[in-house]
């Protein structure tokens, strides 16, 4: 029995909110003793809160790539090593990365997107995480998706590439990063910031939607080895003010995104397709090793 008041959930309120399906809650409470604990004269068997605590840390940890054993083992209390000898959590695989993120895309929870793009950064790389699962991600979700799905997915990648530790400047100041004036996506440029700041390159971003007297006016006073400007659309790229930025003569231009055709493109500025494109490029143009 249930207090007063607590809630209780059928098994299919219970699926539906965590995001599986109910063969699956029956699945886990056969094989692992995960079942709904509420009983009660004259009516079915209901998930309790503490079921729903225990259900959602078991979607959590199977997510990440936890064996579903292990996960059982931890979300009934016990210890993940006694239900087996090997190692509780296995390295988690760029496939089942995107898996686990489109769930809990789907269920809006930024939690645990936030926690599998941690973990994948820290057990592989920037670069590794931003093209095997970030990206097929986003874009799946971009082909159809709720807007506050996609948007919610977005921030919590953003979120993680944001926690890598900034490299400290010493002299000259090696990257500037910049959005083209009205371009709002910055997360290309947060995944490029990332990388550099793994690879102990400093760097100052100066965000989306810069305009273009800004832009000039950052390039004179700071004077950066390499100039970044990312532009997802021609319309965006042509905002960009390329004469001014090369007349000025203080750093070397590096167009990234898809909105630059390289018709457009001057001979002395250098274009990049990709995110390692464009750390290749900065390395280059810094003196960083790759």
């Amino acid at each position: 029995m249930t207090s007063p008041g607590e809630p209780e959930w059928t098994p299919g309120a219970l699926a539906r909110m965590l995001g599986v399906s109910p063969n699956t809650l029956r699945t886990w409470d056969r094989r692992y003793g995960l079942g709904p604990t509420v009983r009660e004269d004259g009516r079915h068997r209901r998930y309790s809160e503490g079921d729903e605590r225990r259900l959602r840390r078991m979607v959590a940890l199977t997510a990440s790539g936890m064996s579903t054993a292990a996960a059982a083992a931890i979300a009934r209390g016990e210890s993940a090593e006694s239900q087996s000898p090997g190692p509780a959590v296995e390295p988690l695989a760029p496939a089942a990365a995107v898996r686990g993120f489109l769930r809990a895309a789907a269920r809006l929870d930024a939690p645990l997107m936030r926690d599998l793009a941690r973990r994948l950064i820290a057990e592989h790389d920037v670069a590794t995480a931003w093209e095997q699962v970030f990206t097929p991600v986003l874009v799946e979700l971009g082909n159809g998706s709720a807007i506050e799905v996609e948007h919610m997915a977005s921030a919590s990648v953003q979120h993680a590439l944001r926690q890598i530790p900034a490299a400290q400047e010493r002299g000259r100041l090696p990257v500037l990063l910049a959005c083209a004036p009205d371009e709002q996506h910055t997360l290309p440029l947060d995944a490029l910031a990332a990388v550099l700041s793994e690879r102990g390159c400093a760097h100052r971003s100066l965000g989306p939607r810069v305009p273009a007297p800004a832009l000039v006016k950052a390039v004179d006073q700071l004077r950066p080895s390499a100039t970044v400007v990312w532009a997802h659309t021609v319309a965006l790229a042509g905002l960009v003010p390329l004469d001014d930025l090369l007349a000025s003569g203080h750093t070397t231009v590096v167009v990234a995104g898809p909105g630059w055709m390289p018709e457009a493109v001057p001979p002395e500025v250098r274009q990049v397709r990709s995110l390692r494109g464009a750390v290749d490029v900065v390395s280059e143009i810094c003196g960083i090793p790759v």
